[in-house]
């Protein structure tokens, strides 16, 4: 797949991953409680698709579903909430280059728990990228900074931690329980799903008090959220969904050199060589092919608005 569609698919790609790369950046613009960064994330979001599928004509499609269906969709959307307070709370803990390669260890995760959901036999092949991203978290969280801030930085490692494993919990529960539910209206169920459960932490946490801070959460709702996984759906049609996976790496590279240029905040070298081991992890995950007793996982890929069906995507989620 060399021609013009897969080239423009790529170019979507690297586009919506380093877009990813700038969130931090909207985060730190923005004194909001980052559970009131998240609801108003999902919310911004939830009206750029309602208004997308009112476009289309489809703004009634998440009534038509099952009231199981749409149970699951809700479970889906606490899960979400849950991942996304987890990384932006890691983020203004610590550096935003720990936060965000310790947020790829997803990729790892999501091959290590596919065969547990699944019941299927453990796949032997994932053992050593899982040591290789493990040794890449403690060089990441070495001694270096933890006596930063008293305890801040490692508390924000350990968000960015669980933020990996709670995505990956997400990726995978969304291929076992959604297939076939388009993948645009999954997402509006799920955005407004998250903001009604985050509603009461809007209401009484504090949240955004100036102009700047009310266009870093729509931007961080609209663009990051709903337009970005558009392009990045879009492109992933047109390329094969390993080779996507690794491009997706774009995104701690760019928050990296965001972090650097705009935050002030230079990767040590211990930081950037755990993140190499971690990228390196999920780079191997992603080119294993599937094993004979199943299809191995691929590392996460975020859905939104798209008229594609979640469970049949031209990829292995």
């Amino acid at each position: 797949m060399n021609g013009p569609s897969a080239t423009s698919g790529y170019l979507r790609i690297v586009t919506a991953a380093t877009v990813w790369g700038s969130i931090a950046l909207l985060v730190r613009a923005t004194e909001a409680h980052p559970a009131v960064i998240v609801f108003w994330r999902v919310l911004f979001a939830a009206l750029a698709i309602g208004a997308y599928l009112a476009w289309r004509g489809r703004l009634g499609e998440l009534l038509t579903l099952s009231p199981r269906l749409r149970l699951a969709i809700a479970g889906m959307g606490a899960l979400l909430a849950l991942n996304w307070v987890l990384f932006l709370a890691a983020l203004t803990l610590t550096k935003v280059a720990v936060a965000v390669l310790l947020g790829y260890l997803g990729p790892v995760f999501v091959a290590v728990l596919a065969p547990l959901v699944a019941r299927r036999p453990f796949d032997r092949r994932i053992v050593a990228p899982l040591a290789l991203a493990l040794l890449g978290t403690a060089v990441i969280v070495g001694p270096q900074d933890l006596s930063l801030d008293d305890g801040r930085h490692l508390l924000g490692a350990g968000l960015a931690v669980a933020s990996s494993v709670t995505y990956a919990f997400l990726i995978v529960f969304v291929k076992r329980l959604l297939k076939g539910v388009p993948a645009s209206t999954y997402m509006l169920g799920e955005y407004l799903a998250a903001a009604v459960l985050l509603l009461p932490a809007a209401l009484l946490l504090a949240g955004p008090a100036s102009a700047v801070e009310w266009g870093a959460l729509a931007t961080l709702g609209v663009v990051h959220t709903a337009f970005t996984g558009a392009l990045f759906l879009t492109g992933l049609r047109l390329v094969p969904a390993d080779r996507a996976a690794i491009i997706t790496y774009a995104e701690p590279v760019s928050a990296v050199a965001f972090a650097a240029l705009f935050l002030g905040e230079r990767a040590t070298a211990t930081t950037l060589l755990g993140g190499a081991l971690v990228v390196t992890a999920g780079v191997v995950v992603a080119r294993l092919a599937p094993s004979r007793a199943a299809t191995v996982e691929g590392p996460p890929v975020p859905v939104t608005a798209t008229d594609e069906p979640l469970g049949d995507p031209p990829s292995r989620i």
